[in-house]
């Protein structure tokens, strides 16, 4: 298990260029959304090739059958496509697309399943390491995904997967970034002990 730390702290020019990547690739998301709002359908299409990928993997993550993420997949996309023009904020694309894909797999949930079970109390405090650090292979996510319940499940892969920051997943969760932490230090824990029963090595 490679249970390597995120370091946000990492030196030398590698870190920087990986941070202008970054921003240039924030920068190129929000002129296609700021396109796509502009009307231009040529946009719209690079939009879905850009983010289908990443909001399929999180609606199969979080109702496990392809063929179910496929529906609800074409669902949230509808709902992109009549919110995209009250979007104020195009740099916000990321979580407030995760939202839509969130609000959507809950209400499959609910319609399926009834009411989903009630978060837990939780605490803004994490006391202790988990000893995972921040950073997990997505091989080591996704073979552990279907053991986990849903609120834990959902952070890992919204963190881990979609390598949205805390900031990000707290908009994605209606929480607050505390409770992301919190709840990221539990989900790590639950999800070591189904890697170990798995076989892999802590």
């Amino acid at each position: 298990m490679n249970l390597s730390a995120r370091n946000p702290d990492c030196l030398g020019d590698a870190h920087d260029v990986r941070q202008g990547d970054a921003v240039s690739e924030e920068r190129r998301n929000e002129l296609l959304v700021v396109r796509c709002q502009l009307g231009e359908r040529a946009a719209f299409h690079d939009l879905v090739r850009r983010w289908h990928g990443p909001l399929w993997r999180y609606v199969r993550g979080m109702v496990g059958s392809p063929h179910v993420a496929d529906d609800l997949a074409q669902e949230a996309w509808v709902a992109v496509v009549r919110g995209l023009p009250r979007l104020h904020e195009p740099a916000r694309f990321a979580p407030w697309l995760f939202t839509i894909a969130r609000r959507t797999v809950t209400d499959h949930l609910r319609r399926a399943y009834g009411a989903p079970r009630t978060a837990e109390a939780e605490t803004d405090e994490v006391t202790a390491d988990d000893g995972l650090g921040d950073v997990l292979t997505a091989l080591e996510v996704e073979a552990g995904l279907s053991g986990l319940p849903p609120l834990e499940r959902e952070v890992l892969i919204l963190f881990h997967l979609e390598d949205l920051p805390l900031v990000g997943c707290a908009e994605v969760l209606g929480v607050p970034p505390g409770t992301v932490k919190s709840r990221l230090h539990r989900a790590r824990r639950m999800l070591r002990d189904v890697l170990v029963e798995k076989g892999y090595e802590a």
